[in-house]
């Protein structure tokens, strides 16, 4: 019998002590406390008044620790997804992950003229059937922004588009609460009702305030929506180290750690058990560019922080990966995919978002995309670990081939090759002779070729006819409502 055997399952790997993240959730409480925070909204206002909050001129709101451990406590550690024919499910709990594609890129590089232009409605479809055919894409954000649709109903068209296109679970943006609502609508309507929706929900609704400390009254009616209705809310905000947060990255995480906290405050106040995520996008500002990196070390660093944190007060986080600042598919953005995807996996993150985005998320690139999932795979691989145990160390085989052997045709390699081996599907290992016998191509040529076979051939699973139906006119409605506004 042996005893005092540790295991390590899988890579272990963190950024924050608990010491550490405790002085940053105090720093956070301190802040909600002393500094407070701006909340636009009347109904929330007075919910945080009568909760004990103080409230003063220029909705400046001070919130005592009681009250954000309160909204902790109420608030669900485990949070569970479903696609909309049922066959994709994830549970958002502790240390598990997953990958998805990020949301509303103006900007896309065509597959077969490589301009860089607008989404329309096509592209933001097929971004969702690539999304859907990829092994490792988890979840599915828009990718895009159409531009070929009414603007104040832009969202009722994408979501259409995305579900049309892709049968796993999605997180979703909305123009405002309205926006939400017909969503939500849509969404009851592919699963069969509201109570399907609060048992197996479709998406999750991505809701940002405003850094520093400012939550506008758009955000808070979509969180008091969720709340009301019990759909599952992203509530995270997009702080930039030097610009619109602190330079320091620990000072960073106070402020955008209290940003997210009054949304579980407001969520919970409205109604107990509402399921909210923390994290966000979590970057700095290049001072020589004035641009928000999301290529930069310090997003992958501050990301897999923020997971530390988010675990500790056993909440879902919502992070960061496969993203970059470069413009097209080329080294740097392969760099930047690879050490993003890996840091956010062993980080032990959520929601993973933004896989595929270049240009520091003004470009949606479904070439970043597909290399990402190749990238997403093999990551996978190594968080799987080593098993160590008896079958596995493998002394009686090695006994059995000896000195001098070999293990091809043994029935032990026969058994776990295809467990132990990861197969890549973009990779190329063949010889130099066999790779230029088949063209040369680069990775970004096989990475493209991908991408329109998947966009010209790769069929989803097709929505029911009347359902279908039901959820155009849902659209129609809702641009009717607003015609002439634009």
């Amino acid at each position: 019998m042996r005893v005092n055997y540790k295991v390590n399952a899988t890579p272990v790997f963190r950024i924050l002590s608990d010491d550490q993240i405790e002085e940053i959730y105090h720093g956070a409480l301190e802040v909600l406390e002393r500094t407070g925070t701006q909340v636009y909204h009347e109904e929330a206002l007075r919910l945080l008044k009568e909760a004990g909050a103080v409230v003063e001129d220029e909705n400046l709101v001070h919130i005592p620790p009681w009250l954000v451990k309160a909204g902790l406590a109420a608030t669900p550690e485990r949070i569970a997804l479903t696609g909309r024919n049922g066959k994709y499910r994830i549970a958002l709990e502790k240390d598990k992950i997953y990958f998805g594609t990020g949301s509303d890129c103006p900007f896309m590089i065509d597959p077969y003229t490589d301009e860089r232009r607008q989404f329309t409605y096509k592209d933001i479809y097929n971004a969702a059937k690539i999304s859907d055919a990829l092994p490792n894409i988890d979840f599915h954000m828009s990718h895009g922004l159409t531009s070929d649709v009414p603007v104040n109903t832009y969202d009722r068209h994408q979501f259409l588009a995305m579900l049309e296109g892709c049968t796993k679970p999605f997180v979703i943006t909305a123009v405002d609460a309205e926006g939400l609502a017909d969503q939500y609508e849509m969404a009851c309507t592919v699963l069969g009702g509201e109570e399907e929706f609060t048992k197996n929900p479709l998406f999750v609704i991505y809701i940002e305030p405003s850094s520093p400390l400012f939550h506008s009254k758009e955000a808070v009616e979509k969180l008091l929506f969720c709340a009301e209705k019990g759909i599952p809310a992203i509530y995270t905000p997009c702080p930039i180290a030097g610009g619109t947060g602190p330079t320091t990255l620990a000072g960073l995480l106070v402020q955008a750690l209290a940003e997210c906290l009054v949304g579980i405050v407001i969520g919970q106040l409205k109604k107990k058990g509402t399921p909210i995520i923390i994290g966000g996008v979590v970057s700095i500002l290049d001072m020589k560019l004035a641009v928000l990196s999301y290529g930069a070390p310090e997003l992958s660093l501050l990301s897999a922080a923020f997971t530390d944190i988010a675990k500790w007060l056993r909440l879902p986080m919502f992070s960061t990966a496969g993203c970059g600042d470069a413009k097209v598919l080329d080294q740097q953005a392969a760099i930047e995919a690879a050490i993003s995807i890996a840091m956010a996996a062993l980080s032990g993150a959520n929601l993973i978002h933004d896989v595929g985005y270049l240009e520091s998320g003004l470009v949606g690139s479904d070439d970043m995309l597909v290399m990402s999932d190749e990238v997403i795979g093999m990551v996978k691989r190594i968080m799987r670990g080593i098993t160590v145990d008896e079958e596995n160390l493998a002394l009686e085989v090695i006994d059995r081939v000896g000195p001098g052997g070999h293990y091809l045709g043994d029935e032990h390699t026969l058994k776990h090759f295809k467990e132990e081996f990861w197969f890549p599907s973009l990779i190329d290992r063949r010889r130099w002779e066999d790779w230029e016998a088949r063209g040369r191509k680069t990775m970004a040529q096989r990475v493209r070729e991908k991408v329109i076979d998947l966009i010209e051939n790769y069929e989803p699973d097709p929505i029911p006819e009347d359902v279908h139906a039901r959820l155009k006119a849902i659209v129609a409605a809702a641009d009717e409502r607003h015609r002439g506004e634009e």
